[in-house]
């Protein structure tokens, strides 16, 4: 039995958005697929995601000083705890569904300060002498994203920031199984965004029956 992560990064729901319609249809279709797998939805706008700030990098001070836990102030013990819970989290999964729509070329900040939890030394990655190397290999993730215009090629081809940052951050920690999942268009082109929503669903439903093989085969 694999654990799979449904990060999703929207105020919306599937109805009113379509990164999470497309989600959606993944889900259904993974579950479909692997019924004996376990799917945990971290919806980002519903958890306490501290930001790393001033208590956060006082309370990791402390600790790699050699001092106790108890020692922190209740600020830093409280954020210092919690980040220590989401990346815990996050490494237990074998399986990441990120879903997110494009704002201003990259993704909502929740997803950023999502991400600031899960890059932590000794967790996701290690130093070594020739750098720094992922500690999660041999999990997949996919990251499906929605794009008023279009992004993967034209003019507008190489302005889109998210994706390519969620990328080089799962190559940080070791994923190098990652797909995209793009809708995108809706705007540019309204008279076809239905069919350009749909052929999305039909993708991601193909992609979800077969998530996560290639790592698999690999291990």
């Amino acid at each position: 039995m694999a654990k799979l992560l449904y990060i999703t990064a929207h105020p919306h729901d599937h109805q009113a958005s379509y990164s999470m319609a497309v989600g959606q249809a993944f889900i259904e279709s993974y579950r479909e697929s692997h019924p004996q797998d376990e799917i945990v939805h971290l919806d980002l706008y519903k958890m306490d995601i501290p930001h790393i700030d001033a208590d956060v990098f006082s309370g990791w001070g402390k600790l790699r000083s050699g001092g106790e836990f108890s020692s922190l102030s209740g600020d830093e013990q409280k954020k210092v705890a919690r980040l220590g819970e989401i990346v815990e989290q996050f490494v237990s999964g074998d399986k990441y569904v990120f879903v997110t729509p494009m704002w201003n070329f990259s993704y909502p900040p929740i997803m950023k300060a999502y991400i600031d939890s899960i890059c932590v030394a000794g967790k996701t990655f290690s130093y070594t002498k020739e750098g720094p190397v992922g500690l999660l290999k041999g999990k997949s993730a996919i990251h499906i994203q929605a794009r008023g215009g279009v992004y993967t090629e034209g003019p507008a081809a190489g302005l889109e920031c998210g994706h390519r940052h969620l990328n080089a951050i799962m190559m940080f920690v070791g994923i190098t199984d990652f797909k995209g999942i793009f809708v995108e268009g809706m705007n540019a082109m309204p008279e076809n965004a239905a069919e350009i929503k749909e052929k999305a669903i039909a993708e991601a439903k193909k992609e979800a029956k077969v998530f996560g093989a290639a790592a698999t085969a690999k291990v």
